[in-house]
């Protein structure tokens, strides 16, 4: 079942949190593809400056001011897609970003969208490492601009809760960014081969399980 527009329009941590053990499906002409969310990261308003929102409204940012539960999709660097779920009330910017999913449906349709334009062969790849890191998981599930705005509550790219088991978390330390590193707003399933590295000097807080109190 996809997940409502309720559990979106909430504090973004805890979406953030809570969308561990969440499947990210997107379905295409080519088939479906699906994956357990394993990573997250919270941008949280125009106080935040890592959030796409610190300079105010722009025709790019413009999903995040939006309602909660759209998909918030950009190039990154000329080279990557990344998708994001917006977060809060309409108005409020702030979203989640997808970094990493374990594979549960579709590995070779992703296998061979990884595979494209590469010298590597589609059954080269560890199912790990499939959808390990941000651009990585958009390539393998085809993920792109046109994607962007997408309702994730109903459209053919969505969230859902499969009822999968509680998954302990951690939080650390945002990647890839080079300001707002105060923020421990990553969040990660404990355990899981799917989760991109953390940078050196990584700082984790304390585990938590999904659906308990958060200290951040």
């Amino acid at each position: 079942m996809a997940l409502s527009r309720d559990f979106y329009a909430r504090p973004t941590l805890d979406v953030a949190r809570d969308l561990i053990g969440k499947v990210l499906v997107h379905e295409t002409a080519a088939g479906r593809a699906a994956g357990i969310i394993v990573e997250a990261e919270a941008y949280i308003g125009e106080a935040d400056p890592a959030c796409h929102a610190a300079p105010g409204p722009t025709a790019r940012n413009a999903p995040l001011y939006g309602p909660p539960g759209i998909a918030y999709v950009y190039l990154n660097y000329g080279m990557h897609y990344l998708v994001n779920a917006v977060t809060e009330g309409e108005g409020s910017p702030a979203a989640v970003l997808i970094r990493a999913l374990e594979p549960i449906e579709g590995e070779g349709l992703m296998r061979r969208r990884r595979a494209r334009g590469t010298a590597r062969r589609a059954d080269a790849f560890d199912t790990v490492e499939l959808c390990r890191g941000p651009g990585n998981l958009t390539r393998a599930l085809g993920i792109s601009l046109e994607q962007n705005r997408r309702d994730l509550t109903r459209s053919p790219l969505r969230i859902e809760d499969r009822g999968l088991a509680a998954r302990a978390v951690a939080w650390t330390h945002r990647v890839g960014i080079a300001v707002g590193l105060e923020h421990d707003w990553r969040c990660h399933a404990v355990g899981s081969a799917a989760v991109s590295m953390l940078k050196p000097g990584g700082r984790r807080r304390r585990q938590t399980i999904r659906g308990s109190s958060l200290a951040v």
